[in-house]
């Protein structure tokens, strides 16, 4: 490996030392449908998406709220000896990915078959603290 390659690397490494944030991969989901509840909790305070996520009964919410939960706990792994309701946290950024698809085939009228696609999704949740003048 190349020094600059190295080099590279390492920022990335420092950069995500800062990054709060937590993945689900392949899940069994379409993207749109996951896409529907990400956009209710983005840029929204941690406490009140879980809430939503919470009385919101679509099965994609049942997943991103484990996702938001693990998020939390990678940032107190990280910050050690603060408190969670002395930082406000919030979604900074969630965007959801396609991942594989599983492709079957069902049948059809007059010998003929029509093709399934099970599609599935990867999700990335990023948390951030807001800043004293970003609250005001």
């Amino acid at each position: 490996m190349g020094a600059r390659k190295r080099e590279k690397a390492i920022e990335r490494k420092e950069a995500n030392k800062k990054r709060y944030f937590a993945s689900l991969r392949n899940c069994p989901t379409s993207p749109r449908k996951m896409r529907l509840v990400t956009e209710l909790i983005k840029g929204r305070d941690v406490e009140t998406a879980l809430n939503i996520l919470k009385t919101n009964n679509k099965e994609a919410s049942f997943r991103l709220e484990k996702l938001l939960l693990s998020a939390i706990a990678n940032w107190q792994n990280k910050n050690e000896g603060q408190r969670l309701e002395d930082n406000a946290l919030y979604v900074k950024e969630i965007f959801v990915d396609s991942a594989r698809q599983l492709k079957r085939l069902r049948p059809a009228p007059q010998g003929r078959a029509h093709r399934i696609r099970k599609r599935s999704n990867h999700v990335t949740l990023v948390i951030d603290t807001l800043e004293k003048e970003e609250i005001v």
